[in-house]
């Protein structure tokens, strides 16, 4: 069952209020869980409750996506932004330095509070920010179009594809190494998770000139890669590997660009494993 919490973020033209949902399960030490542009809190559904055997899990919608409402005035889908909502979300949920886990826009996220040292260890799943100019340009063509058809597509026609494994690939394959195994349920509601998203113009624009150069020193990073993402080639592993050189670099066989529903337990291994700190709990 998902909640809300609301709280203030600063802003040049004074506080703002923000209200973002999340989900809470298990017990342990805390993890947050981020999720891409276009997508939903559910992405993590698949993983969730393997995590929630060793940690207190809190997954989160994104503001303006999911069910979490727009940021208002004043403040912008940017990542100084995006990273200052997260600090002021772990004040009001009185999370001391959470792990953080993180796919795609989530994964850039994750690491750039990382860099904030504003959390206690980093994984980041295909995380976007280490693209050359011609990858992004791709991968936002890419977003781009599933933005374009999810908004143009009737109800009853993405619920009559989803109800067939030809059509839950047609719909959902960019992302999804294996979209077969995707639900029909969750294949209609990241659908229309994507073309309701209200953040996912300003933040795919502010993205732009988005590149991630900064090693973490003193943070454990996990950064995983599936050997099928159709959409952040994997070599750009390599180069988050050369930029933080103390990362632990991981590939996912078999998986495409959220790999968490392509392979659950593989996934919750790797996010259990990056989260395990020498000297802090299990």
């Amino acid at each position: 069952m998902s909640a809300t919490v609301s709280f203030e973020v600063p802003s040049p033209r004074g506080p703002r209020p923000v209200t973002v949902s999340y989900r809470r399960v298990g017990s342990g030490e805390p993890l947050l869980l981020l999720h891409g542009i276009g997508h939903h809190r559910q992405a993590w559904d698949p993983v969730v409750d393997i995590l929630a055997t060793e940690r207190d899990v809190i997954a989160v919608d994104l503001p303006g996506f999911g069910v979490s409402p727009g940021l208002p005035d004043g403040l912008a889908y940017d990542l100084p932004t995006t990273t200052a909502v997260f600090r002021a979300f772990c004040a009001a949920m009185e999370l001391d330095r959470p792990h953080v886990a993180g796919n795609s826009l989530g994964g850039l996220l994750a690491l750039e509070l990382g860099r904030e040292r504003l959390v206690r260890s980093v994984t980041a799943l295909s995380p976007a920010g280490f693209w050359s100019e011609s990858e992004r340009r791709y991968a936002f063509g890419v977003l781009m179009a599933m933005r374009r058809i999810a908004r143009r597509l009737p109800l009853p026609l993405v619920q009559r594809l989803s109800r067939s494994a030809a059509g839950r690939t047609m719909l959902t394959s960019t992302i999804y190494a294996r979209p077969g195994r995707r639900s029909p349920q969750a294949v209609v509601a990241e659908t229309l998770a994507l073309a309701q998203a209200t953040g996912f113009d300003a933040t795919l624009l502010a993205g732009s000139t988005v590149r991630f150069t900064d090693d973490l020193p003193g943070i454990p990073v996990t950064v995983a890669w599936g050997s099928r993402d159709m959409l952040l080639v994997r070599r750009q592993g390599v180069r988050a590997k050369h930029i933080i050189p103390r990362a632990r670099l991981v590939r996912l066989p078999g998986c495409g660009h959220c790999p968490m529903n392509d392979d659950p337990a593989l996934v919750a291994r790797v996010v259990l494993d990056g989260s395990r700190v020498p000297g802090r709990g299990r």
